[in-house]
């Protein structure tokens, strides 16, 4: 169960069997394809991106949900105003629906009190995420994306261990700093033979209120440049933009312009 999927330095290289760490899905459960959206780093706008892809992909016609995997962070139910509450029978849990009905399983929606912090070893953690996938009556999805926990640690390693991933985005922004932060995610995802599906640049610039024309507050876009260095394919530069944040702030991100989405979900569709 401590697999790393570094089999050069296993005593049983040759003789297990890595699916067998694979959680099943609720019998009821049929998903046709899950992406995590990662980030080698906090603070790059991960779970925004999760948030506006999915109702990109929602208002495509496609059937979405969302596994809140940051259970230290999560800020999933609070972008779709969705508050406490998970009704369940048994040994099975239901998903709330958010206004357009987007799927949504985080751990805020299990607490009394949203703000108290989860205090939690690695193990917990990530027996939480599995149950999130395995206990949760999901039904037929076309997509499950997954809002994974910042950095390449242990619970991301559960993630990716634990669920069926068929493919990964990876959000950063534009200061150079981050360019070693996506290296070791996709040293990550290649590690744990993860496919990516490309590279997102979160904040790279906002539009001057009086002319319109955009301005770089962390100097030129470096999407093309990093996506280069790790032969990803790049997906969006994004821009800071005030409304989404507000919209967030008020559980109203499904009112939210998703046009700059569009070429992230056709991606995501043709990955």
């Amino acid at each position: 169960m401590s697999c790393d999927h570094n089999c050069s330095s296993c005593h049983s290289s040759g003789n297990c069997d890595k699916q067998s760490l694979i959680a099943q899905c609720n019998k009821d459960s049929h998903i046709k394809h899950i992406i995590g959206v990662v980030s080698g780093k906090g603070g790059v706008g991960k779970s925004m991106v999760t948030s506006l892809l999915a109702v990109e992909l929602k208002k495509q016609g496609y059937s979405v949900g969302i596994l809140d995997s940051d259970i230290t962070g999560p800020s999933i139910p609070k972008a779709f105003g969705l508050g406490e509450g998970v009704e369940g029978k048994e040994d099975v849990m239901f998903p709330p629906l958010t206004k357009s009905g987007i799927e949504v399983m985080s751990i805020n929606l299990l607490m009394k009190d949203p703000t108290q912090p989860v205090v939690w070893r690695g193990p917990v953690l990530g027996s939480a995420i599995k149950q999130f996938y395995s206990d949760v009556l999901w039904g037929e999805l076309d997509y499950l994306l997954i809002d994974m926990p910042p950095g390449t640690g242990d619970v991301a390693l559960t993630v990716f261990q634990s669920i069926p991933v068929d493919g990964v985005i990876i959000v950063s922004t534009p200061q150079d700093l981050v360019k070693m932060i996506v290296g070791k995610a996709v040293s990550m995802c290649n590690q744990m033979d993860i496919k990516i599906v490309g590279l997102v640049e979160n904040m790279a610039y906002y539009k001057c209120p009086c002319c319109q024309n955009p301005l770089y507050p962390f100097g030129p876009s470096k999407l093309d440049d990093v996506a280069a260095t790790y032969d990803l394919k790049p997906l969006a530069s994004l821009p800071i933009d005030s409304n989404v944040a507000k919209l967030v702030d008020e559980g109203k991100v499904e009112d939210a312009d998703t046009s700059s989405f569009k070429n992230i979900a056709k991606s995501v569709i043709e990955f």
